[in-house]
């Protein structure tokens, strides 16, 4: 592979979800061992198992790739919503020009590398805090996804290892979309059957928070609060832009 464009790395720039809960989690580096999923340049690999019950996880696309779009080089997720790319773009309205040609993709890393060392460029990822990203984001890291893949054989019925085999004994989800992504199109945010997903709950979940038809009902719920610490006035002075308030009832025992 041409050395044109390497670059060194000491540690990968990964999600939390990816890294996993072990504070001590061992890496496996290989400089320049593959080549990027995205630029096809060749990268400094790093392979490691966030889990004890996770799948060995390793990086497919480089630092500079990453950078671009502040993506985890492992899953291609938004570092900041853990979103993935499709989705982040189409709630900000905006979405990247890509170029299917091999000679363009490796002109435009040079470039993006160079001005990423020079300082001369942000990441196109890195977004202002946006209301409509943070009620989408994910708040807390998701595990799951870093469950063991399904044993072959199991489907099969012919897996004569038990309990210790490596992989999970369940079958497969009958939905075949998600099954055949493609790296390339999630980094790009484009044909990626999960954004789409995604955005399809974010549309659901708006749906439910339309008000009713019957405008006598005006009573507004609040959770999470805690009584202690919010009272009244404090409510009355963050929600008296909206209209007149009759009466606020604050339940220490349930905080609402």
């Amino acid at each position: 592979m041409s050395q044109s464009g390497r670059t060194e790395q000491d540690f990968p720039i990964v999600c939390e979800t990816c890294l996993g809960p072990n504070p001590y989690v061992r890496m496996q580096k290989a400089p320049m061992s593959k080549e990027c999923k995205v630029c096809s340049r060749p990268m400094t690999v790093f392979r490691w198992k966030p889990g004890s019950d996770a799948r060995y996880k390793q990086t497919v696309a480089c630092q500079v790739c990453a950078k671009l779009k502040n993506v985890c080089q492992v899953c291609l997720f938004d570092l900041q919503y853990g979103l993935p790319v499709g989705a982040r773009d189409s709630i900000l309205g905006t979405a990247a020009s890509t170029s299917n040609s091999f000679v363009n993709q490796q002109y435009i890393a040079e470039q993006q590398q160079k001005a990423l060392e020079e300082g001369t460029t942000e990441s196109t990822g890195v977004v202002a805090t946006n209301e409509d990203l943070l009620r989408a984001a994910r708040t807390a890291p998701y595990y799951k996804r870093n469950a063991a893949k399904i044993c072959s054989f199991f489907v099969k019925g012919k897996c004569t290892r038990g309990d210790s085999c490596p992989f999970r004994h369940e079958l497969p989800p009958a939905d075949e979309e998600l099954a055949k992504q493609n790296i390339k199109d999630r980094y790009n945010g484009e044909n990626d059957p999960l954004a789409k997903r995604v955005l399809s709950r974010i549309g659901a979940r708006q749906e439910s928070f339309k008000p009713p038809s019957d405008t006598s009902i005006a009573t507004l719920y609040v959770g999470g609060v805690d009584g202690k610490m919010v009272d009244a006035n404090d409510l009355t002075d963050l929600f008296y832009s909206h209209g007149e308030i009759k009466s606020i009832r604050v339940v220490s025992v349930q905080p609402c």
